[in-house]
């Protein structure tokens, strides 16, 4: 803005125009323009909030002991005997505790906006602690800003390595058990980073969108042939909407388990892990990431690709109200 602001300066000074006139002149084109120009810059600066607001640091969620992470993402306190609240009427092959069937899986998630990776303050980050506490050793679970998509892959070679030289077989790669999850930029990269690795022949298990956001140039509403599942979480109020359909490229490979509508009018999400403004003008892009219902499908879903349950039909008649 300084720059347009000092360019326009230089522009009258040069005119011909006595100033009063030319500056006259281009209030009453920036005022016709409004129409246009207004709704426009209103998004911007509430997208920009909302990539902002997700580096702030919350004062109120400072872990998976305190009593507030307890509201904002109640599964994280479960203990690893007790299924999910979905689980309890959708299993039909025993206790989500029992590990006899565990596989070795890789969950990778990613982080809005410019958050960092470590931030406890969001739900993506605690998920992969509960993650890890809850399946140790049986699943390693790492977050990451949505802008080291690189970083990722370098780590899921290594970790799908036995030599751990980031350079897996053939036979490694086609081995691989591999979940991706994020939110808002997260969520797009999920997409993207989920057709790098078919780029190397690496399957993916279960991709998760939340209220997903693509960059530009980005594609994160096909999903490659290389993803077995995929699930989609969107809400259609305030400024920043996510996608709200996505499909698979190849169906004969890829199920999408669901495109779902979350709705919160009338219902609380206590979204206090963000500042107040974030709170105020981007209050429903929040919302779904810190929604219980969304993390506890979330955990249902790895708990049948970890064991080996296949769910996904019962889970998509369970949840028919928020399926498009």
């Amino acid at each position: 803005m300084a720059a347009v602001l000092a360019r326009s300066d230089k522009f009258e000074l040069c005119s011909k125009e006595p100033p009063t006139q030319t500056i006259t002149r281009r209030w009453c084109f920036a005022v016709l323009q409004g129409r246009i120009a207004y709704p426009l810059l209103v998004l911007v600066a509430a997208v920009s909030v909302c990539a902002v607001a997700q580096t702030a640091r919350s004062t109120v969620v400072a872990g998976a002991s305190d009593v507030a992470t307890l509201e904002v993402f109640p599964i994280a306190l479960r203990s690893v005997e007790e299924p999910s609240a979905l689980n309890s009427t959708l299993s039909s092959s025993g206790s989500v505790g029992n590990r006899a069937n565990t596989r070795r899986v890789i969950v990778i998630g990613f982080v809005g906006g410019y958050a960092r990776a470590d931030d406890q303050g969001h739900p993506e980050v605690q998920f992969a602690e509960y993650l890890r506490d809850r399946y140790r050793p049986g699943v390693h679970a790492e977050v990451f800003a949505n802008h080291d998509g690189k970083k990722a892959l370098h780590e899921v070679l290594r970790l799908l390595d036995g030599g751990g030289n980031a350079n897996p077989s053939s036979t490694e790669r086609e081995q691989a058990r591999i979940i991706i999850f994020g939110h808002s930029w997260g969520a797009g990269e999920t997409v993207v980073f989920a057709r790098e690795l078919g780029k190397l022949g690496i399957p993916v298990e279960l991709t998760i969108q939340m209220d997903s956001i693509a960059k530009p140039g980005h594609d994160d509403s096909r999903i490659p042939a290389n993803v077995a599942n995929a699930i989609n979480f969107y809400q259609s109020r305030g400024p920043v909407q996510g996608r709200t359909e996505i499909v698979a490229t190849d169906p004969a490979h890829t199920t999408i388990i669901g495109n779902l509508h979350m709705t919160y009018k009338g219902q609380w999400i206590d979204c206090s892990n963000y500042p107040w403004y974030a709170r105020t003008l981007n209050r429903p892009h929040h919302e779904i990431e810190n929604d219980p219902r969304v993390w506890d499908l979330a955990a249902t879903l790895i708990d049948s690709e970890v064991d080996g349950r296949a769910l996904t039909t019962r889970i998509s008649s369970s949840w028919k109200p928020f399926i498009k």
